[in-house]
């Protein structure tokens, strides 16, 4: 379990086993991860299986290639990383589990001082989960949605969230991993069932 509050920034080198293992240079890593722990990798809860030097090494699964932006990596992307919540640790954003519903089209992106805002694409199947005030995961950073339409949802990045990970890079057609808010997704899924 995650909160979307960016630990540290990571840059992917390559990937291993020709596409089953997903090499991260994590520098600041050593001593935070144990091997078969978790750590979300661009908003992917992934299992680190070895560490080398300041490199952390993941397994990566057909399903998460399938389903997350981790397969399509070039050498040198940065990452967003983040270790798991711990009982003593306090929940500043909301709680994110590291599985990624979808992977979003950045539609534009706008800039809105002192930040900017972005427009991601929404699929009809998963507009359910999202209410405007919600929360939304995008490459793991938790967001709070801005604006909502029948295909797209909006995200204010603040000057913090553009410093401290990834999303300060994206452009109009970039591909990210969003995770709805679990809690949305369990209240519909019940109240789907009640009502039949």
């Amino acid at each position: 379990m995650f909160t979307g509050i960016i630990g540290t920034l990571g840059r992917f080198q390559r990937y291993g086993r020709g596409q089953a293992e997903l090499i991260v240079e994590a520098p600041g890593a050593a001593g935070r991860s144990e091997i078969g722990g978790s750590v979300a990798v661009d908003g992917v809860c992934l299992s680190v299986v070895r560490q080398d030097g300041s490199n952390l090494v993941f397994n990566l699964s057909g399903e998460t290639r399938a389903r997350t932006t981790l397969g399509l990596l070039r050498p040198g992307a940065v990452l967003n990383l983040e270790w798991p919540l711990t009982l003593a640790a306090p929940l500043n954003g909301h709680l994110v589990s590291g599985h990624v519903d979808y992977v979003a089209t950045v539609k534009r992106v706008v800039p809105k001082r002192p930040g900017r805002r972005l427009v991601l694409s929404l699929p009809a199947e998963f507009r359910p989960f999202f209410v405007v005030k919600g929360s939304a995961a995008v490459n793991g950073v938790s967001l709070t949605v801005a604006a909502l339409g029948p295909s797209a949802f909006e995200v204010e990045l603040i000057p913090v969230t553009l410093e401290t990970s990834n999303l300060a890079a994206l452009r109009a057609g970039a591909a990210v991993n969003v995770e709805c808010d679990m809690f949305g997704k369990y209240v519909y899924n019940w109240a789907s069932q009640r009502s039949r």
